[in-house]
């Protein structure tokens, strides 16, 4: 276990960061159901390992809030963000891996300048992965919006 020798803000920024990655989980499971009634099987599958992805890093945030001696507490889910077809959930979740990305390099820049290596670690680790995930979700976007990409990924309404 380690010591709880991390500061207030550090304590805030791991449950800011829990709860995006809980919004995250239920975002991405949802919009994999959803894409998958618009019999878009693949798409679901990837949205559904998004989810898998998304929490194991809550379980991460999880594990590392009870070494620090802290109660995990997701104060705020935000509202699952839809859109009328593929194009439009992609673009919505990178908006929100752009917010990860930034809560993630804000924590780590906080830990860097407070000489928590531990912690700076710790949140460098889910940066890099966000950053990641931002990567492949604008390469999935160049995929529907390029040259030869069917209309799948644009005509999809269902609300």
């Amino acid at each position: 276990m380690l010591h709880a020798i991390a500061d207030q803000r550090v304590f805030g920024y791991l449950g800011r960061a829990l709860s995006f990655e809980l919004s995250a989980v239920q975002q991405y499971s949802t919009q994999a159901r959803l894409v998958a009634t618009w019999g878009l099987a693949e798409a679901a599958e990837r949205l559904r390992e998004e989810a898998r992805e998304e929490m194991g890093h809550v379980d991460r945030i999880i594990s590392r809030m009870l070494a620090l001696g802290v109660a995990p507490n997701a104060s705020q889910l935000r509202p699952v963000s839809l859109g009328r077809c593929l194009q439009e959930l992609l673009q919505r979740n990178h908006a929100f891996e752009l917010e990860l990305v930034r809560l993630y390099d804000d924590a780590t820049r906080h830990c860097a300048r407070q000489g928590d290596h531990d912690n700076r670690v710790f949140f460098e680790a889910l940066l890099e992965e966000e950053k990641a995930h931002g990567r492949e979700l604008s390469a999935w976007l160049l995929q529907l919006e390029g040259p030869g990409a069917s209309q799948q990924g644009r005509d999809r309404a269902t609300f």
